[in-house]
């Protein structure tokens, strides 16, 4: 089964793959939550588009601060 985007254009975003899986679940957990919040379907599951958003270097990679 191959992935799209593949592991190794995934780990050009991100440096590490347990630093990928901690920023994947972050970014699925807040569009989740914003899909739900604003009532609107998702076409496609929130780790899918998490994951297309990181290979496209379309989220902020820093580490966010715990509250």
């Amino acid at each position: 089964m191959m992935l799209y985007p593949a592991m190794k254009d995934l780990l050009k975003q991100v440096p590490s793959r347990y630093q990928l899986v901690n920023v994947v679940a972050h970014r699925a957990r807040e569009i989740a939550a914003d899909a739900d919040e604003q009532g609107y379907p998702l076409n496609d599951k929130p780790v899918s588009i998490a994951i297309r958003e990181i290979a496209e270097g379309k989220v902020d990679l820093s580490v966010p601060e715990q509250h």
